[in-house]
């Protein structure tokens, strides 16, 4: 049985509604496509988390509006994870007979070689970008590193396209390396008769996403 979000039309636009609709726990969205043109809409949060959960970000699945259902996926989330909640989503009215390219996130399973020796796996892309019909699109792309050993590298170009779908990525471009474990840095001598001097580290400030520009007029 197809998943099917229920959605509502909204109009109103002003910051202060938007407001009043996060309040009554609906989540602001907009949905667009090519042949869909744009629509302003408003979806129940906990029922769109179900939805990513069940369909991921790649999934397709119905989209209600006011009695009219659409293909959709979900092109954009913006979320704030301070508040716990999400600010506003992006669907994407699929033309299911036209193929399309979404990037789709790297899962790495499996033990490598070269870490089991004291190696370090360094995972140097999460997402790829595919080209497949909006049915074929995958969840998730898996890559087994069992058999690298230390020093090896994984490209796109070594992984394989699924039966119906494509990588867009660069073949060259690496996905997985395991690098080699460090070595222990010495201890630097410490002078007895003097305090050793501590040097606190200014800690790595986070770039916060910036909002669509229907959320900048809040």
């Amino acid at each position: 049985m197809a998943t099917v979000l229920q959605a509502a039309v909204r109009e109103d636009f002003r910051g202060s509604r938007l407001s009043k609709i996060r309040q009554a726990g609906n989540i602001p969205a907009v949905v667009y496509g090519k042949a869909f043109g744009n629509k302003a809409v408003a979806v129940e949060e906990v029922a769109f988390i179900k939805t990513l959960r069940s369909q991921g970000k790649t999934g397709v699945f119905k989209l209600d509006i006011d009695g009219t259902q659409t293909d959709v996926m979900i092109y954009d989330m913006q979320y704030d994870s301070i508040k716990n909640e999400y600010l506003h989503i992006d669907f994407y009215a699929a033309d299911m007979t036209s193929e399309m390219d979404a990037d789709v996130p790297v899962h790495v399973i499996g033990e490598s070689k070269g870490v089991k020796d004291g190696g370090v796996l360094q995972q140097a892309v999460y997402e790829l970008s595919v080209r497949a019909l909006p049915a074929d699109l995958p969840d998730g792309i898996e890559v087994d590193v069992t058999d690298l050993d230390v020093n090896d590298t994984l490209l796109v170009k070594d992984l394989k396209s699924g039966a119906n779908f494509e990588f867009n990525s660069e073949p060259e471009e690496v996905v997985v390396s395991i690098l080699p474990p460090d070595e222990e840095p010495e201890e630097p001598a410490v002078d007895e008769g003097r305090e050793p001097e501590l040097v606190d580290g200014d800690p790595n400030a986070e770039a916060e996403k910036s909002g669509s520009d229907e959320e900048k007029q809040e």
